[in-house]
């Protein structure tokens, strides 16, 4: 007997048939989008089971002599040039000066190779320099970000011809040029498939020439740097109704360079961002006429431009909005941590009460979390991928950890951070939080359509193969491509389910640990643990749903943030082990990981609820969540641990903290550290002096209990509290408005 002949007849043939039934199609601009990228550590925890090799062998990112030169030099020089109140509130732009020098150091070329004129910098060296421009305005970081993210830039080095990248990136690299990319349409916003911007392959008479090329009409809002922009990328339906260039009539959406000198182009007019002075703002254009080879890629990737923005996006939105939120994490923790410890309510810190460690210790957790996610993506970018699941994962939580962290540091402050001037260092990150979330991607959308939508597909082991299958034209091919596929899943599932259940009932003891991470070995044990049931609880999910569970966005949004909290958990462990295993940072290790363990089975357990089928849910809840092995969140023992690391001084501080700082400009941050580092130098002497039962140092030195030095101490340590608390305050008439 032909047992895989008869398994192909009697089993294969009316799974496929059924299969095809109830799949829904995938639309052209859904499958480009699922297709663009590639998978990487995303791909390892849908299997179930991690390659613990791939995770502890990934080199460890690290500046080049030349990179680190550049962020000594014109990094720190341009950080020095920089006045964000300035900035936002008299100017509403860079100076000129500021702009002058971006342009002539190259920060607009980073990813350009250097043999096109560009710096040629890694995707490490790009974050770093982003992270650092943050904290100091981030008008001048979202300026550097957007030529080196999702631009004209990339697109070119990825898709461009030869002959564009020869004389484009040269002119981008020096400044000559400023780029900016249209694609939002007032009435499509984040579905291009209602792109209302056109563009007809046409002839036109250019100067007595019978020219091919295409007429485009746009309306465009939210592009950064448009208003200053020389050169516009432009994302439209491109159709060809005559087939001059052959081919179909509709071509779909396609991406071309369009200088904004030409007739027609309308730019210059500014959005005001959140009270943030980047440039932003619409553009239009009316019967604009580019010759053909303005399409980036030329003739052959018309119609290829979905496709081409979602492989772009998927590098760039992993590197300069998680830079940001990374920087601001860190930011606000060291603020919050040096402020709680100078600050004093009822004769001790108010970092000593309970009320705000809970705040410092969130804080400290998310400050290593999101940088530790930030270097290994990082990592993964500099090994050739471009993993757009985990860009998704990056832009969404990177974001929404600086969201919950500056609004802590905001809480924390307290009318320090209320009271708006020159000297409030949180107030601009603050304003920023609502752009971060909503670009590149608002965040609602990430969430509970792209990142387990998209990598459900892609990152599963045969998924991806098997909608392949599915949608064949061809019946016959289609079903030998299913049949061979299926079967390895189900055989799969079933490993991974016992896999799953063994492990939710021994709480993980005997999953796998990489050797030597010593007092980590417990936390890559949940990690495991939790990643296979994890993968079971989407197999059932895709099982009972099909494809209608694109359509419940709340459990794909919850599924979505398991697959994000084990990623995140990673990068944690592996922040751990490259900083070289320090005892002094196993409190955030634990935070970070009792943190990421209970929210997952907190979804895992809301997921189970939700499922349309109950008794699968049920079945599921009693094998994966067993009662009395559940996890916990962090216990405030481990968050006051967390607190404390940022209100003294130690080598685990300043690896949490440190970096971000180094070099800073800004006057109230300045006032903030000197107050730090004499509260903490005069702390012993108070010490003595409240032991020996005296309130006051004064009355201490006038009683000899301290010598003069010490008086003069504890002085300046008392003159530097009072500057850091002292607001900002304007005379009458400073904000009175003058006539146009």
């Amino acid at each position: 007997m032909n047992w895989r002949a008869w398994r192909r007849q009697w089993l294969t043939e009316p799974l496929y048939r059924k299969a095809r039934e109830t799949m829904p199609t995938l639309s052209p601009t859904e499958r480009q989008a699922i297709e663009a990228g590639d998978v990487w550590w995303d791909a390892q925890l849908f299997s179930g089971k991690p390659d613990w090799r791939t995770l502890v062998n990934a080199r460890p990112v690290a500046l080049t002599a030349g990179e680190r030169a550049f962020m000594d030099g014109p990094v720190a020089q341009v950080c020095r040039m920089l006045n964000d109140w300035d900035i936002t509130w008299k100017h509403g732009d860079l100076p000129e000066d500021v702009w002058a020098f971006l342009k002539q150091h190259g920060f607009f070329g980073m990813i350009i190779p250097q043999e096109y004129g560009g710096l040629g910098f890694s995707p490490y060296a790009h974050s770093e320099v982003v992270r650092r421009l943050s904290v100091r305005s981030v008008t001048a970081a979202v300026t550097v970000m957007v030529p080196n993210s999702l631009g004209p830039g990339e697109l070119l080095m990825q898709f461009g011809t030869e002959e564009q990248r020869l004389y484009w990136l040269p002119r981008l690299a020096r400044g000559e040029e400023i780029p900016c990319f249209g694609l939002t349409s007032p009435e499509a916003g984040s579905d291009a498939a209602a792109m209302t911007d056109t563009g007809v392959v046409c002839r036109r008479d250019i100067d007595g020439v019978d020219t091919l090329g295409i007429l485009l009409n746009w309306r465009k809002r939210y592009i950064t740097l448009s208003p200053v922009a020389t050169v516009l990328g432009l994302a439209f339906k491109l159709s060809d109704p005559e087939r001059l260039i052959g081919g179909e009539r509709e071509l779909g959406i396609s991406v071309a360079l369009v200088p904004t000198h030409l007739p027609g182009v309308v730019t210059g007019r500014r959005h005001l961002p959140a009270m943030q002075a980047f440039q932003n703002g619409p553009t239009e254009g009316t019967d604009v006429f580019v010759p053909l080879d303005a399409l980036i890629g030329g003739v052959e990737r018309a119609g290829q431009g979905w496709q081409m923005l979602m492989s772009a996006l998927a590098a760039g939105r992993g590197i300069s909005l998680p830079s940001l939120s990374a920087a601001a994490c860190v930011f606000a923790a060291h603020t919050s941590g040096a402020y709680a410890r100078v600050r004093t309510q009822f004769g001790i810190p108010v970092g000593k009460f309970e009320g705000v460690q809970e705040k410092l210790g969130r804080l400290a957790g998310n400050a290593y979390l999101v940088e530790a996610a930030r270097r290994f993506t990082c990592a993964g970018l500099q090994l050739g991928y471009k993993p757009s699941v985990v860009s998704a994962i990056m832009k969404l939580h990177a974001t929404e950890r600086m969201r919950l962290s500056v609004n802590d540091a905001m809480d924390i402050h307290a009318g320090k951070a209320v009271i708006d001037g020159p000297g409030n260092y949180l107030g601009n990150l603050y304003r920023a939080l609502p752009v971060a979330i909503t670009v590149e991607g608002a965040n609602i959308l990430t969430r509970s359509l792209i990142i387990f939508g998209q990598g459900a597909i892609r990152a599963h082991p045969y998924l991806m193969k098997e909608v392949v299958a599915l949608g064949d034209s061809d019946l016959a091919a289609g079903e030998d491509a299913f049949d061979a596929v299926i079967w390895k899943h189900l055989a799969h599932s079933a490993k991974n389910a016992l896999r799953a259940i063994g492990m939710a009932w021994t709480a993980g003891r005997f999953a796998a640990a990489p050797k030597g991470v010593g007092p980590a070995a417990p936390y890559y044990r949940g990690l495991e643990r939790y990643a296979a049931a994890f993968a079971l609880v989407s197999e059932v999910a895709l099982l009972t749903l099909g494809g209608s569970l694109k359509r419940k966005e709340m459990l794909s949004a919850r599924l979505g943030d398991v697959l994000a909290e084990l990623y995140l958990l990673s990068a944690v462990l592996k922040r751990w082990q490259d900083e070289g295993q320090h005892e002094s940072d196993l409190p955030l290790v634990k935070w970070c990981s009792q943190q990421a363990c209970a929210t997952i089975e907190k979804r895992l357990d809301d997921v189970l609820l939700n499922l349309p089928l109950r008794s699968a849910g049920w079945v599921l809840r009693a094998l994966l969540l067993p009662p009395g092995l559940r996890a916990a969140p962090p216990l405030d023992k481990t968050t006051a641990l967390c607190a404390n690391i940022l209100l003294e001084p130690s080598d685990t501080r300043d690896r949490l903290v440190g970096a971000v700082w180094e070099g800073h400009d800004n006057p109230g941050v300045e006032r903030l550290e000197r107050a730090f580092e004499l509260v903490v130098e005069v702390q012993p002497v108070l010490d003595r002096i409240r032991h020996a039962g005296l309130k006051d140092w004064r009355v201490a030195h006038a009683n000899g209990a301290i010598t003069d030095a010490q008086a003069g101490s504890l002085e300046a340590a008392e003159e530097a509290v009072a500057a850091v608390i002292e607001v900002d305050d304007f005379p009458p008439g400073a904000f009175d408005r003058q006539p146009a």
